[in-house]
């Protein structure tokens, strides 16, 4: 069964709220949701598991998968740096360098996939 989807309209709100104020909890979760379906999306695989605890986990890019256990290439952040990086706030390395993400495994680099490209307007476009 598939994983319900965030629309565009509501993921798109949840991020400007999340970015603009202190969110409450359920937006703050939508809006790392959202980026991180965004994510998948732009990067379809299962060879890396990006972990963004409490809220949510995808798997993304091309690669060999795995069926049990850890995957090999995990990145792990919290909330307020994933939508950090995801949106442009912050750069992977810096976030990296000041030991804000957890990153193992050769293809755990994210770098070159954000920030994630999402529709500011909610419009679907």
């Amino acid at each position: 069964m598939a994983k319900p989807r965030i629309s565009d309209a509501v993921g798109g709100e949840a991020v400007r709220r999340a970015l603009a104020t202190v969110a409450d909890r359920d937006t703050e979760a939508t809006a790392v949701r959202y980026l991180l379906q965004v994510l998948a999306d732009a990067a379809p695989g299962n060879s890396v598991e990006v972990r963004v605890p409490p809220f949510g986990a995808v798997q993304c890019i091309e690669g060999p998968g795995h069926t049990r256990g850890t995957p090999p290439n995990v990145v792990e952040t919290d909330a307020l740096t994933w939508l950090a990086i995801a949106t442009g706030g912050d750069t992977w390395q810096h976030a990296i360098e000041h030991g804000r993400i957890s990153a193992s495994g050769s293809r755990a680099d994210l770098a070159s996939l954000l920030p994630v490209i999402w529709d500011p307007a909610g419009t679907g476009e």
